[in-house]
């Protein structure tokens, strides 16, 4: 018979599921701008930017609220992985069935990228990012998953610090030729054979799994996840974040400030992931996290904001798949896509999340009644 969950530790999950949820509304408001924002700007990469290139206020900040999605989406994949395979060896089941399991699903999140998410995003061409990352952090995490939480903390840590370093050495070695498609999937990105575009090289994100993965062995535990040393961890990470972004060196993949502007500050390095991008987003994600906490003990956390928080943190995966086509098919269909500015990417967020939410109540539904079913996988 399995372990039941712990209240204490079934509280700490609501907050981290309306974490989830706040990034997946945050998601929206970026792919909505890639659908109908004429000024959507793309420049989170030093191959991306050219110094000088004007950055309006509005825009910019637009799309930088959004970078807590991704590393924040992944950092909870890992800790839902972890959480779930602690309950499946708590309830007896084989170490091949787990790892049947996390393979299944790792496989499947790779295929829907070029079978479903690349057909609305870059029709005609083939982008791993976000699922890919996910899926072959999954791989990885079959034989990592045995090994202890201070090596996994380690190689999280050393892989987020060092993946810059070891990708310029590798450009040293290969004397400035491109690096190829092996080099490509695991650690710089690009484009390749002319319709595959690799935004989310799985090294620097599997570190931001594995990161999640050793606080879901916390959770699964029963241990105290409280407000303050959450918060406390957060500041932490944006001041190393300002540490190195002052510095202005090493951390952004080249991707350097032009002038002290808070914008230039900023202007962090996605593709691939940097340290300051990473610092910044974790810390600014803990800090979220610490006020959900707070809220929860404070009996706000089943407010009515928050409730929808939850059922799109709980859906998360359902909510991806839908909100694409949502909202690009309507901008391919009346020819509607980068015509309009920010007001029509705020207008096509708010009315995506409304047809949304009542769609992922019922998903929520159905795989509440439906626990071994598909649904495990979605």
């Amino acid at each position: 018979m399995a372990t039941p969950t712990p209240p204490a530790t079934a509280s700490r999950l609501v907050a981290i599921d309306q974490l989830r949820g706040l990034v997946m509304m945050l998601m929206t408001i970026d792919h909505a701008g890639g659908a109908y924002n004429a000024g959507h700007l793309v420049t989170d990469a030093a191959g991306m930017y050219r110094p000088g290139t004007a950055l309006p206020l509005g825009q910019f900040l637009t799309r930088w609220i959004t970078h807590l999605c991704a590393p924040t989406f992944v950092f909870l994949a890992g800790v839902a992985l972890s959480l779930s395979v602690t309950r499946r060896l708590r309830a007896g089941e084989s170490g091949r069935n787990i790892d049947r399991f996390i393979a299944t699903r790792g496989l499947l999140l790779i295929l829907l990228e070029p079978l479903w998410v690349s057909l609305f995003f870059v029709p005609g061409n083939v982008l791993f990012q976000v699922l890919y990352a996910i899926g072959m952090s999954f791989l990885f995490m079959m034989a990592l998953r045995r090994v202890s939480t201070g090596w996994l903390l380690g190689l999280g840590l050393g892989i987020t610090v060092f993946a810059e370093a070891l990708a310029g050495l590798l450009r040293g070695v290969s004397g400035g030729l491109p690096l190829g498609l092996p080099a490509g999937l695991l650690l710089t990105g690009g484009f390749f054979f002319r319709h595959l575009i690799i935004g989310y090289p799985v090294l620097p994100w599997l570190s931001l799994m594995l990161l999640g993965w050793a606080l879901g062995r916390h959770l699964g535990e029963g241990r105290p996840l409280r407000p303050l040393p959450v918060a406390a961890t957060g500041a932490a990470l944006l001041g190393v974040f300002a540490l190195m972004r002052g510095l202005n060196q090493y951390g952004n993949y080249r991707l350097l400030r032009d002038d002290a502007s808070l914008v230039q500050w900023l202007h962090v390095s996605k593709y691939p992931p940097s340290l300051t991008f990473i610092t910044l987003e974790l810390g600014l994600s803990a800090l979220c996290l610490a006020v959900l906490l707070a809220l929860g003990r404070r009996g706000l956390g089943e407010s009515a904001p928050l409730r929808v928080l939850r059922t799109f943190g709980q859906t998360a995966l359902f909510f991806y798949l839908l909100h694409i086509p949502l909202l690009f098919l309507p901008a391919y269909a009346l020819g509607l896509q980068h015509r309009y500015g920010l007001g029509a990417t705020y207008l096509a967020t708010g009315l995506a999340l409304i047809v949304l939410y009542p769609l992922c109540r019922r998903y929520r539904a159905y795989k509440t009644a439906h626990p071994s079913g598909w649904t495990r996988y979605v």
